[in-house]
C-alpha cells in the first residue's frame, strides 16, 4: 500500500469498519486507483495507474466486487454523512435524482436490457443502447473552488427493465413509482431531522412518488419539469358548517399549463440565472401559482 497524506487517510479510514480486514487493503488500492485513473475507471486502469499491472494475484481485486461480503448500503450511508458534514452542515439539502445507463454486453449479465440511450437521442432521433440502468441519488451542493453546483452522487440503485422479470415470482419495479421512491425513503431515514427538497426531470412527475414522500413524518419537497398536460384544478374550498356528505378535494379546473404559457395575460418576471448548463447567463421568465394536480384513482 503506497502512504496516504493523514487527511486523506482520516477520510478513507471511516469507511474500514465497512470491510473485513482481509479485504481492505484491496478496497484502498481500488479506491485511490479509480480516482487517479483516466478514461474508464475499470478494475485494470485502476491496477495499471497504481503501479500493479504486474500484479499476479489481481483477481483479489476483481473479487471485492463479486465475492467480497461487504454493504454497499452501509458505505452509502457512511459517504452522505461525510458529504453533509463537510458541504451541508446546515440548512436545507438539495438531493438530484436521475438515472444513467451502464453500457455492458455478455450472456452472464443477467440485469441488462435495451434502453434510450438520453445522450445520444434527441426529439427527432431514437437511440437504443444496452446495458445496466442505475437509480442514482446526488447532494447538489455549491462547491468553492469550482464556483458552481456539483451533483456528488451517494446512492446508486440497480433497476431492471421489466422484461428482467418475465418468468420469476417478483413482480416488476417501476423506475418511479418504487426504485426512486424507495431510494428517497432511505436517505430521509438517514437524515430524519434535515430539510430536504428533491429536484429531478419530468419522468418523475407522477402522483405515486409524491404521495410516498409527502406522507412521511418529516415530507420532502419535491421540485419537478411539471407535465404540460396535467390535469390542474384549484384547491377546495372551505367546507360549510352544516353541509353533510364527503368533502370536496379539489375546486374548479383550471387552465393547462399550455394555455397559461400562450395568454398574453400571464404576469411573468424576469430573472437572469448564471452559468446556465455551464455556459453564459440566460434570461428566464418565471410565473407562480397554487393548484391541486389530481387524477381520477
Amino acid at each position: 500500500m503506497p502512504t496516504l497524506q493523514d487527511e486523506f487517510s482520516t477520510i478513507v479510514g471511516q469507511f474500514a469498519p465497512l470491510f473485513s480486514r482481509r479485504v481492505w487493503p484491496h478496497v484502498q488500492v481500488l479506491v485511490i486507483g479509480t480516482l487517479l485513473a483516466r478514461g474508464q475507471r475499470t478494475v485494470t486502469a485502476a491496477l495499471r495507474v497504481m503501479g500493479l499491472s504486474g500484479e499476479g494475484c489481481f483477481v483479489n481485486y476483481h473479487r471485492v466486487l463479486q465475492r467480497a461480503v461487504w454493504s454497499g448500503l452501509a458505505v452509502s450511508q457512511t459517504l452522505l454523512y461525510r458529504l453533509v458534514v463537510t458541504f451541508g452542515p446546515s440548512g436545507t439539502l438539495v438531493i438530484g435524482g436521475d438515472e444513467t445507463i451502464e453500457r455492458r454486453r455478455g450472456d452472464r449479465i443477467a440485469a441488462k436490457g435495451i434502453y434510450r440511450d438520453p445522450v445520444r437521442s434527441s426529439r427527432s432521433h431514437f437511440v437504443k443502447a444496452s446495458g445496466l440502468r442505475w437509480v442514482t441519488l446526488m447532494l447538489l451542493v455549491p462547491i468553492p473552488f469550482a464556483q458552481r453546483v456539483w451533483a456528488l452522487p451517494f446512492l446508486t440503485v440497480l433497476a431492471p427493465s421489466e422484461r428482467y422479470y418475465d418468468g420469476k415470482a417478483r413482480a416488476a419495479k417501476k423506475l418511479t413509482d418504487w426504485w426512486m421512491r424507495q431510494g428517497l425513503l432511505q436517505v430521509r431515514r438517514w437524515l430524519p431531522h434535515r430539510k430536504l427538497v428533491f429536484v429531478a426531470d419530468s419522468s418523475y412527475a407522477c402522483l405515486g412518488l409524491l404521495w410516498a414522500i409527502i406522507k412521511v413524518t418529516n415530507p420532502i419537497t419535491m421540485v419537478v419539469r411539471f407535465r404540460m398536460d396535467a390535469a390542474l384544478f384549484a384547491p377546495a374550498p372551505e367546507r360549510k358548517l352544516g353541509r353533510h356528505g364527503r368533502p370536496r378535494k379539489r375546486g374548479p379546473r383550471l387552465p393547462k399549463l399550455t394555455e397559461v404559457a400562450a395568454d398574453p395575460a400571464t404576469v411573468c418576471q424576469r430573472q437572469v440565472v448564471p452559468d446556465w448548463y455551464g455556459e453564459r447567463d440566460r434570461t428566464i421568465e418565471l410565473t407562480s401559482g397554487t393548484a391541486v394536480w389530481s387524477n381520477s384513482g
